[in-house]
């Protein structure tokens, strides 16, 4: 069963810990004038995310659900949820829309973004960051400009079952994970997106996988990606491919 933490002014943390995995499984909820669900889990785990943000709000209320990019644990609900939620507009970039969505069985309304564009929920603003190849070429992430946070999916991430908030420096077990899962296939992409996040100065950090990081550790984790390999070395979930 998923836990349900509040994380920030009117942000919720939903999440599911895999034991077989060694990570957590997150998703967002803001609650505003036009609520928002940010990544929806995978296919299965659609009733117990449901069942988790109505202990927060209906979820037939909500207004957006937004996928930053196309991988079963951040988009395999959202045929479901937009289904359920009658008003509601799936958002993705619009790389994703294009190629993922033009050729995919769903059927609803889509609102493909680019980098820059803002949705006003009422209290709260979302901005929109493209960041391609980190780790999709779909990618993107957003920040939320009311308690200037980010939500940038799989990066800084931490492994084990953490808390809802994370002061630890984890950046070299961060790192370690991606090594051995493989999904960042070059080192460039990620490290211009370390810059550009640096720089806007978050307050707190909100990952798909782990706790959300608060603004003291942030700068350990930004060095532990510049500092340690944490690109493809030829393993794919510990499986070497490369002799």
């Amino acid at each position: 069963m998923s836990q349900v933490d509040q994380v920030g002014d009117g942000i919720y943390r939903i999440s599911m810990f895999n034991p077989q995995i060694g990570i957590t499984f997150n998703q967002f909820l803001i609650d505003d004038d036009q609520p928002a669900l940010i990544h929806t889990g995978t296919h299965h785990m659609f009733d117990d995310v449901y069942a988790a943000i109505s202990k927060v709000l209906d979820p037939k209320t909500l207004k957006y659900v937004i996928v930053p990019h196309f991988e079963a644990d951040e988009c395999g609900g959202m045929g479901r949820f937009v289904k359920e939620a009658k008003d509601s507009t799936l958002v993705c970039s619009e790389v994703g829309a294009a190629v993922n969505l033009s050729g995919w069985d769903y059927v609803g309304p889509v609102k493909g973004v680019r980098d820059g564009d803002k949705i006003d929920l009422g209290k709260h603003r979302l901005r929109f960051l493209e960041t391609p190849h980190v780790h999709h070429w779909d990618s993107m992430m957003l920040m939320d400009e009311t308690t200037q946070s980010l939500f940038p999916a799989d990066l800084f991430l931490q492994p084990g079952d953490q808390p809802h908030t994370v002061s630890e420096n984890l950046g070299k077990e961060m790192c370690g994970l991606y090594r051995t899962v493989g999904i960042f296939g070059g080192r460039e992409p990620v490290l211009q997106v370390v810059d550009r996040v640096e720089k806007m100065n978050f307050k707190r950090i909100h990952p798909m996988h782990g706790g959300s990081l608060v603004e003291e550790v942030l700068p350990k984790y930004y060095d532990a990606l510049r500092k340690e390999r944490f690109w493809y070395d030829g393993r794919i979930f510990g499986r070497s491919l490369v002799s």
